[in-house]
């Protein structure tokens, strides 16, 4: 699962990976083998030398496509849930930080199923602002994460108790 409850006060979300990077090698060590056999069957000839930095180019260019990947999909997400104090930190790729903070009893959870930029769009609105939370996740995550940050956020604001 891409998100984690610690305690119903600390919600940490991160992207889902579909390709793990034990599969990174499997797919590089796949298509270096698959670009190789042709050009093996061109060894002595000149064609070679015309087909060699071609396949090359696109081994780096699939190593390099994939590695960017991996870099834009370094998002973590945290939410912190106190009697006083909601905080919202999300670290993204390069370096991107955002912080949002707001008093939990002011807080709404709000769900667009339709009018975001995606569907089933989850914001938390307070302290005169309106922040998303895991727009990274799909559809199915989205809809089971609204009714359970409802629930955290209930508790905390009836002071910790369910």
């Amino acid at each position: 699962m891409p998100y984690r409850w610690q305690d119903q006060t600390e919600l940490t979300l991160t992207p889902h990976r579909s390709l793990p990077r034990r599969g990174f090698a499997v797919v590089i060590l796949l298509f270096f083998m698959l670009v190789t056999l042709p050009v093996m069957t061109m060894i002595g000839t000149r064609v070679l030398w015309g087909l060699l930095p071609f396949a090359m180019a696109a081994l780096a260019a699939l190593w390099w496509g994939l590695q960017r990947s991996y870099r834009d999909g370094e998002v973590t997400e945290v939410l912190t849930l106190t009697p006083d104090l909601c905080r919202l930190t999300r670290d993204g790729p390069r370096g991107k930080h955002g912080d949002w903070q707001a008093n939990p009893y002011w807080v709404e959870v709000r769900l667009y199923e339709t009018e975001g930029p995606v569907p089933q769009y989850i914001t938390l609105r307070g302290n005169g602002r309106e922040v998303e939370i895991g727009a990274f996740l799909s559809e199915d995550e989205r809809k089971r994460l609204y009714p359970e940050l409802l629930r955290a956020f209930r508790a905390t604001q009836a002071g910790g108790r369910n």
